[in-house]
């Protein structure tokens, strides 16, 4: 659809209030929406807050929503849309201001996922390792994420539900996948992902992984197997049996379904 110019509509506000505010863009072909919204901040709004650095889809910094739906807005081309487009905030993170959101709290997350931890013999050889080709690139996947946080922004847990304290989220789980699959890692990290992970309250609608702009496979090669080890773990009744042999008759029945008890 060819137009001359665009109705761009920006929230323009921080946490205490705020609306949106239309102005008109001229379009040239190639545009994309960060261009015109680069363009109001340069012609028509000098003080518009927007958080942006390599234009190339490969920072994760202008992570917004337009017309509702999580994008990148270096990655969104103005032709895919009509006459008028509405750029928000991620709805998942608190608002500083404008198109700015505090995403820290992810920081803070990464920071409680055990690292990868080799076995002291992995560690103390000076041979190369050697893994199997099929275990790098099912590792490597999870290794293309830009945190840009769009997958932590659909999620309906932090989404909808605010639920941060039970839940790590769909980024977060791609990286404990990217270690609980490595061959060379020797931690189990199952406790974690049935008790402050909260897998658990993923109902696997494969939102994170629509959004995703690296295109990882998020919920059929993260989430699900992750969910599946958990599983085999924590609800499988023959395990439970043996967990309870070995623990010299101590109560271990299994956590009721969606509970976060270890």
């Amino acid at each position: 659809m060819q137009i001359s110019d665009l109705d761009l509509r920006i929230w323009r506000g921080d946490a205490t209030a705020g609306e949106l505010v239309s102005y008109r863009v001229p379009i040239r072909e190639g545009m994309v929406v960060l261009d015109a919204v680069l363009w109001v901040q340069a012609n028509l709004a000098s003080d518009l807050a927007v958080r942006w650095n390599c234009k190339a889809a490969k920072c994760g910094s202008c992570a917004a929503e337009i017309d509702g739906f999580p994008r990148l807005l270096c990655k969104s081309p103005i032709a895919e849309y009509g006459q008028q487009v509405t750029v928000g905030p991620m709805k998942a993170f608190p608002l500083i201001k404008d198109l700015v959101t505090d995403v820290s709290w992810n920081y803070e997350v990464n920071k409680q996922i055990p690292p990868f931890t080799p076995s002291e013999k992995d560690l103390a050889t000076s041979e190369p390792w050697r893994m199997q080709q099929e275990d790098v690139d099912r590792v490597i996947e999870f290794r293309k994420c830009i945190e840009c946080f769009l997958c932590q922004d659909v999620c309906h847990v932090l989404r909808s539900h605010d639920a941060k304290s039970v839940f790590y989220g769909p980024r977060f789980f791609a990286r404990i996948a990217s270690l609980e699959m490595h061959p060379k890692d020797t931690l189990d990290r199952r406790p974690l992902l049935q008790g402050n992970a909260g897998v658990g309250f993923c109902n696997v609608t494969k939102c994170c992984t629509e959004v995703c702009p690296e295109h990882i496979k998020i919920t059929d090669n993260a989430i699900i197997p992750l969910k599946e080890r958990m599983d085999d773990a924590y609800f499988d009744p023959v395990r439970w049996a043996e967990r309870r042999l070995r623990r010299n008759g101590k109560d271990l029945r299994p956590p009721r379904s969606g509970s976060n008890a270890t």
